[in-house]
């Protein structure tokens, strides 16, 4: 066959058209690889230790991707929760100092007490600083300012009068005392205890009774949730709420103000709840997400 200058013109042309169609998938496929896919925190992965494939190296010199998620919501930014840790450790070494009578408002009664304990000895102080430094570290990290009445850095107390006074004093948005019970074998769950409305002598609660009532109410139900735990058997008539009128610190308080009671020391189920780690955890959340509900509205 002659040879024939317009077929090699043609062929020509077909291969420049190939070569360059082929680049520009490859520039294609390179330029996916620059944009990998995005995980649960909006940053992209990063493997600099694994075998690239295809045009990945092409791009590796590239600056890596901005973050397109913002840092979590701190929700409790510019609310104070003032947690009120049941007794103290030392109690007992301080059976004089404890057992003073101090003003509740309406009357007197003792400083403090030892509080209750598991029959393996595990003791409701060692318990309730337990879950609120738990509770501390949840709250803190959702952005409150956390006060804590005491953390077993003295030797007994604080009284239930002075434990009032220092939720009062930082105008806490919400206060919980943390507690656990030392009823009958039998007697099951949590509850936590409302201010009733009192009002003589130095104790007026007229107007925390309402608030104290929505945060109890609140923490009963997210307590519930977090833990599997049913309210009290024994008191509340199955509402998880009991409304008192001898407690200094409520008849004391200026604040919103409730104790949560988180189950029954001296049943051995209820104990082998109260003494495990993860479930101190489950009612530390428990507390947290009721005080978050009631702060948000």
């Amino acid at each position: 066959m002659p040879y024939d200058h317009r077929n090699t013109a043609r062929r020509t042309l077909a291969l420049v058209l190939a070569a360059t169609g082929c680049c520009a998938v490859l520039a294609g496929c390179g330029a996916s690889q620059a944009s990998p896919p995005t995980g649960k925190s909006g940053q992209s992965p990063q493997s600099p230790q694994s075998p690239t494939t295809g045009h990945a190296s092409a791009t590796a010199s590239r600056p890596p991707l901005a973050s397109a998620s913002p840092q979590p919501a701190l929700s409790l930014a510019g609310r104070t929760v003032v947690i009120d840790p049941g007794h103290n450790p030392g109690n007992f070494r301080h059976s004089t100092e404890i057992n003073q009578k101090v003003n509740i408002g309406t009357n007197r009664k003792e400083c403090d007490t030892t509080g209750t304990s598991t029959n393996a000895g595990y003791t409701e102080a060692s318990f309730t600083l337990d879950v609120s430094h738990r509770l501390r570290d949840l709250l803190t990290a959702r952005g409150a300012t956390v006060v804590l009445t005491h953390d077993a850095e003295r030797p007994w107390g604080p009284c239930i009068d002075e434990r009032a006074r220092i939720g009062n004093a930082a105008r806490a948005d919400a206060v919980v005392s943390v507690h656990a019970d030392g009823s009958a074998v039998g007697h099951r769950g949590f509850h936590v205890i409302l201010p009733a409305s009192v009002r003589g002598g130095s104790a007026d609660t007229a107007k925390i009774v309402g608030p104290s009532r929505e945060l109890g109410e609140r923490i009963a139900d997210r307590f519930a949730r977090a833990t599997g735990t049913a309210p009290a058997n024994y008191l509340g008539d199955g509402t998880g709420l009991d409304v008192r009128d001898d407690l200094g610190g409520l008849n004391l308080s200026t604040v919103p103000k409730v104790f949560v009671e988180c189950g029954n020391m001296r049943d051995p189920k209820d104990a082998t709840l109260l003494t495990s780690a993860t479930w101190r955890q489950k009612a530390a959340q428990g507390i947290a997400d009721g005080i978050a509900t009631y702060l948000k509205g």
